[in-house]
């Protein structure tokens, strides 16, 4: 059997890891990695395949830095040779990135079976690419594998037990990536000693989001609202290449410690040590979940509400006002995060028993 993973940006690489380990103990299964190139920057990209033992990708198309549309157009082109080229049995594709949906349309156009990683969530705001390529993703996928009973009554609000697909709870890899490398991160990552950041007190912050960093009325709002956190509590804030280059542009002054995209066991140390998560990232208001952390999220939805519904998470959005106040809320309040909201850590085997199918 002949699988291709098509991947491209952060998330998809942690994702691909839990699947490529599970695949791995199959000698029947040939995997082929395609990397598109979205997420370029070493700590980006090259880091995660060297920390997370992911094998080098076979193919890489180096596609980045270019507008929505140029991008998943130059990436279907180059998916689509390849894809001529190996005949794979089946195409696997992760998340909602510009790369998922570039596989996607490569895959189907082609008729070849493709299979979707964490399908069935959705964030109605359709001003946003993500959802955008999640809502077409699932759309033409055979199998959708999906991490929540929230995504699987997404799925049937919009008709899919009428298609010709299968929908499958598997839980989620995330939850099985940060139950497998924090035992590892434990050894091998140096942030907390590198940022000087033991027996003190943090936030860990992010932010990419467009909506967040092209609106300059919202980056400024929520800049503002992060400068007044951080006069309360130190924010660390690693800043994707992007936002920087914004920020700089802008002439925004920003107080917190600003550092340079960490990997994915430096993540991991961070979000163990910190004391609260803010961020505009879909997978890391889950994994301040997995380590136990409260979550402001600043944005007007969220994907994974069984956050909201279970008082890990709250949506600030982007009013300076209103981020302080769920940071005041959020930094005080205490919780088990006993719930089992994300599977045992199994997705992966789950996924690949499905398509060993």
């Amino acid at each position: 059997m002949k699988i291709v993973t098509i991947i491209g940006a952060r998330p998809q690489f942690i994702k691909a890891a839990v699947v490529s380990r599970e695949l791995s103990k199959h000698k029947n299964v040939k995997e082929i990695i395609l990397h598109t190139g979205q997420h370029w920057h070493k700590n980006m990209s090259e880091i995660f395949f060297e920390e997370m033992q992911i094998p080098e990708p076979d193919y890489n198309l180096n596609i980045n830095s270019l507008s929505h549309g140029a991008m998943t157009g130059q990436m279907l082109e180059g998916i689509e040779k390849i894809l001529l080229d190996e005949s794979p049995d089946i195409v696997v594709v992760y998340g909602d990135t510009n790369s998922t949906l570039a596989g996607a349309l490569a895959a189907k156009k082609l008729h070849i079976k493709l299979a979707h990683v964490e399908a069935g969530l959705r964030s109605f705001n359709m001003k946003m690419p993500e959802e955008i390529n999640r809502i077409v993703t699932d759309r033409i996928s055979d199998l959708l594998f999906c991490p929540t009973d929230q995504a699987i009554e997404n799925l049937k609000r919009e008709g899919f037990e009428n298609f010709e697909c299968k929908a499958i709870k598997c839980g989620d890899v995330m939850q099985d990536a940060a139950i497998y490398y924090s035992q590892i991160s434990d050894e091998k990552s140096t942030a907390i000693e590198d940022l000087n950041l033991y027996d003190k007190k943090f936030i860990l912050c992010t932010m990419h989001r467009q909506e967040n960093t092209d609106d300059m009325d919202n980056l400024e709002s929520i800049i503002n609202g992060l400068n007044k956190i951080n006069n309360e509590m130190a924010i660390v804030l690693p800043l994707h290449p992007r936002t920087r280059k914004i920020l700089e542009a802008n002439d925004i002054m920003v107080n917190p410690m600003t550092i340079d995209p960490v990997g994915y066991l430096d993540m991991i140390e961070l979000l163990k040590r910190c004391s609260l998560v803010i961020t505009d990232s879909g997978g890391l208001q889950k994994e301040a979940f997995f380590f136990k952390k409260h979550c402001v999220t600043i944005r007007e939805q969220t994907e994974w509400v069984e956050l909201l519904d279970h008082g890990y998470n709250v949506l600030a959005g982007t009013s300076q006002s209103k981020i302080y106040d769920c940071f005041k809320t959020m930094i005080s309040k205490k919780s088990t995060f006993n719930l089992n909201l994300y599977g045992n850590g199994e997705a992966g085997m789950s996924i690949v028993r499905e398509l060993l199918k």
